[in-house]
């Protein structure tokens, strides 16, 4: 889902309640204006205050019909769609509103205000919507907000949808890439696009590519976090997440990698937001104390720094490095130590260097990770947008240099502060054991599942369960 798409339609909501909340002032200014009241004096004075907050109420109930109107669908409507869609959904947010006058028997309500929201409300919806719907358009013609694609395929609908999305701009693809063979000399060239991140969508439309290069295609998209497209007839691959999308009267399926590939990533990103800021309030004396411990207890900077100057580098979403925040636990000049220094006092199997008992770790050091306390400041990590609350966890970039293929899976979404593997049995798993949890979290994530998780959490803390 391209984020110009996932920012418009989170637009959308506040867009809406503007505009209603914008009609019941306008109606309500129209009825108390002077040219009306000298038309039709006021019978009952309806307070200005009160009035604001009914409106603000059956702004939301309203903005429920529009929700079941598919209104809020990430892929854009036609015009003339969504414009029949905002009269009946209004249409019905109305008949709500004259209802609860029946019942509350309030039968002293103006008739023309409700009238008059009703019509205004169609109409500053319905401009605010097409009003974005231009800015959107607009930035596609500018090629702000595409995506990038490496097309493999030679058909006469690969060519059809090359030209299409040429001459179309405002689709929002731009072709970078046509592979008309798919071999190891596309192979390799189609890994160096990807590493360079000029593209970030793979479509294949080769009805004639046979199924083991097929799958081969799938693999290294899999491999270098790119969104994956095929056209309808090309094979039958089962998914459990696809979405279909009809282009020119061409159907074409995109892989889902997650179900957090739209508004879940909205939902996700402000629970994130307003969580990470509650529990950094709550646990701000626990880290200024800290803070002091790690200052008395050695000599050294207070975050974790692989040397004097350098933070560290973690891993995040689709492949991206991160600046990573965490109290140092380890006397200075010792995080810095290379993979292969320390493989041989690994633990567990994998690329994942875990060490029972560390020499590097100070005193204050030992408690803060045996208590977590340590990865308190990966809050702040969540605040900026490159952590979540809720995911696998980030890794080195040497430690990733090491992933098999299907370890890669974990890089599909933005690392987390807990997970499944914290809650299962932390550094007591085995790589394969946290990937295979992480896999099953990104193809099932839910809000109620980020809930449990994070409930879930203190417990595995306290009960130190597999803490290095």
């Amino acid at each position: 889902m391209r984020r110009l798409d996932l920012s418009f339609a989170a637009l959308l909501l506040p867009l809406d309640f503007i505009a209603l909340m914008l009609a019941a002032i306008s109606a309500y200014s129209l009825r108390f204006s002077r040219y009306f009241t000298e038309l039709r004096p006021i019978i009952t004075s309806i307070p200005f205050p009160s009035y604001l907050v009914s409106s603000a109420l059956f702004a939301s109930i309203w903005m429920f019909f529009f929700a079941l109107a598919g209104l809020y669908a990430l892929s854009p409507r036609r015009a003339w769609s969504m414009l029949g869609r905002v009269f009946l959904a209004s249409t019905a947010g109305i008949m709500v509103i004259i209802a609860s006058v029946f019942f509350t028997r309030a039968l002293d309500t103006s008739r023309f205000v409700i009238a008059a929201v009703w019509g205004l409300a169609i109409f500053y919806v319905s401009i605010g919507r097409l009003l974005l719907r231009r800015i959107r358009r607009a930035l596609l013609r500018a090629h702000i907000g595409h995506r990038q694609i490496a097309l493999v395929g030679s058909s006469e609908a690969a060519y059809k949808i090359a030209e299409m999305y040429k001459a179309q701009p405002e689709l929002g693809l731009t072709i970078k890439k046509i592979f008309t063979h798919w071999n190891e000399e596309a192979k390799k060239e189609l890994t160096n696009l990807a590493h360079q991140r000029d593209i970030d969508t793979v479509l294949l439309a080769e009805p004639e590519l046979d199924r083991s290069a097929a799958l081969d295609l799938i693999t290294l998209a899999e491999e270098n976090n790119l969104d994956f497209r095929y056209l309808a007839d090309l094979f039958s691959a089962s998914f459990t997440n696809v979405e279909i999308d009809t282009i020119g009267g061409i159907p074409i399926i995109e892989v889902k990698r997650t179900p957090l590939d739209g508004w879940g990533r909205i939902f996700k990103r402000l629970f994130d937001l307003i969580t990470a800021s509650i529990l950094i309030l709550i646990l701000s004396p626990i880290m200024i104390i800290t803070t002091i411990a790690i200052l008395i207890d050695s000599r050294g900077p207070i975050l974790y720094r692989l040397d004097d100057d350098t933070p560290p580098e973690r891993i995040g979403e689709r492949g991206r490095p991160f600046r990573y925040f965490k109290f140092r636990s380890m006397f200075p000049r010792t995080h810095g130590m290379r993979y292969e220094e320390l493989k041989h006092l690994d633990v567990r199997e994998g690329p994942l260097v875990k060490i029972k008992d560390d020499p590097r770790i100070t005193r204050i050091g030992t408690y803060i990770r045996k208590w977590s306390v340590d990865e308190l400041p990966e809050l702040f990590s969540v605040l900026l947008g490159k952590m979540s609350l809720v995911g696998p966890r980030p890794h080195l970039p040497e430690e990733v240099k090491q992933y098999k293929p299907h370890h890669r899976r974990v890089l599909a979404i933005k690392p987390g502060v807990t997970g499944m593997a914290q809650i299962s049995g932390r550094s007591d798993l085995s790589f394969e054991e946290e990937v295979r949890l992480d896999s099953w979290y990104i193809e099932h994530w839910s809000p109620a599942l980020d809930l449990y998780i994070l409930l879930k959490t203190p417990g595995a803390v306290f009960r130190k369960r597999g803490a290095h």
